[in-house]
């Protein structure tokens, strides 16, 4: 088996992979209210047309999730593909110029929500495996498919849940197609820290305002002070610094203009606000949710104490925490990155490490101690209008994940692993020998 035929397979197969991604769009998947039945059926039809076994794994009925895995007759290590069926909802979807569940093919690109986040990487993922497990015989070790829910609210009932319950998926390196863009590789994200903020204060009639401060105007101005956090210095770790040089030009290109240095940076998004009931009233209670992007190098135990540093000066605030994960990431030059890099350069393009803005379910991988990357396509429109992917670049996407996750199954792990071992051993014996 040759990586030319691998490339070959795809392009002979180009129409079927345009045709599948496109139905998958036609499935609504929105999350909320996240339930994915209907998807998750589409996948399962998939698999039984190949009659690939797989199991459905749904802790929560609305939100399934798809494990399939094969051992290769040779043995190796275990690799993990993952990919979520979940999208961001549309709304009325009044102002998309192409309808968000049409998955229609334009101009070389295909619409739809969820086209570049993820329905097209989950679709590098599911005829990766696809491809593989027709030639298993030829492998080592283990590949294993988590086509999951949930992703776009935590994760927690989909690839968080099959990491604590399914040892089997825990495996020893993850790849996922989460939007990154052909030119860069995310071996890292910035952790989420969401924030939920209230305002209280005694109320009244507009017309005395002398008698009770405005909700809604120490919202606005605590909202004002908590920009400050954009401004806290970040001691960023040393072994992750080389790689976004490297990759900071490439930054720029996929994340626009001043991504490079958010890669480094707090971000603070004021999300939702909601406070009044009547024009002439004087707001009693303004509400309103905060999310907080940490880069690695700082984490919630540091960040916290300078929120309450500027809410203190506000008595009348309450402060609840929503969600924490922790920034989290991979090394940079690991074996996989190499591996993606070094396919990708041969389809034309060198992919550059670099951190991501957004959470994705690599985290729960990562706590794991569990190399984890995605390589993806470009972010189009991702959780907002008229949200597309490249036809180009899904198929640049499912060549470099198919070839990669074939060299990584083709790789005699084991026996480095025992001359290296060997050698080690000896080497201590010589020095301790030394020593005495």
């Amino acid at each position: 088996m040759s990586k030319s035929s691998i490339v070959e397979w795809v392009e002979k197969n180009r129409s079927s992979i345009i045709n599948f991604l496109q139905g998958f769009l036609k499935v609504p998947s929105p999350n909320p209210p996240g339930d994915t039945r209907s998807a998750s059926a589409y996948v399962e039809h998939f698999l039984k047309e190949r009659k690939i076994d797989y199991k459905i794994v749904d802790p929560d009925p609305e939100k399934p999730n798809i494990v399939s895995s094969f051992a290769a007759p040779s043995p190796g290590r275990s690799l993990i593909l993952n990919g979520h069926i979940d999208v961001f909802p549309v709304g009325d979807g009044k102002n998309w110029s192409h309808d968000p569940w049409g998955g229609e093919l334009v101009d070389g690109r295909i619409y739809g929500r969820g086209a570049c986040d993820m329905k097209a990487g989950t679709t590098a993922s599911i005829w990766t495996y696809a491809y593989l497990y027709d030639i298993r015989r030829k492998l080592k070790g283990k590949l294993t498919l988590t086509v999951v829910s949930d992703e776009e609210s935590g994760g927690r009932l989909g690839s968080g849940w099959l990491i604590d319950n399914l040892p089997e998926v825990v495996g020893d390196c993850c790849l996922n197609g989460e939007p990154s863009s052909p030119y860069t590789l995310r071996f890292g994200e910035k952790g989420p820290l969401w924030l939920k903020v209230t305002v209280n204060t005694l109320g009244g009639h507009g017309a005395y305002p002398h008698l009770s401060p405005n909700a809604i105007k120490i919202a606005a101005r605590l909202i004002a002070d908590l920009d400050a956090l954009t401004e806290v210095p970040i001691p960023y770790p040393e072994n992750l610094a080389q790689a976004l040089i490297e990759g900071r030009d490439a930054a720029e290109r996929a994340l626009d203009a001043g991504g490079a240095d958010m890669m480094k940076k707090v971000s603070v998004n004021i999300g939702t606000v909601s406070g009044g009931l009547k024009i002439n009233m004087i707001p009693r209670e303004c509400t309103f949710e905060l999310d907080i992007r940490l880069p690695p190098g700082i984490s919630k135990e540091n960040i916290i104490p300078l929120i309450q540093s500027i809410t203190s000066r506000y008595p009348e605030v309450k402060i609840e925490e929503i969600r924490y994960d922790a920034p989290n990431w991979s090394p940079p030059y690991g074996e996989m990155p190499q591996i993606i890099r070094a396919n990708s350069r041969l389809l034309g393009i060198d992919p550059k490490p670099i951190i991501s803005l957004g959470a994705s379910d690599l985290k729960f991988w990562r706590a794991k101690g569990v190399p984890s990357y995605y390589y993806g396509p470009t972010n189009h429109g991702m959780g907002t209008i008229d949200e597309y992917v490249e036809v180009k670049e899904l198929i640049h996407i499912i060549k470099v994940h198919l070839l990669s996750a074939y060299e990584y199954l083709q790789r005699d792990y084991f026996v480095k692993t025992l001359r290296s071992t060997m050698l080690n051993a000896r080497a201590v014996q010589h020095t301790r020998g030394f020593i005495a």
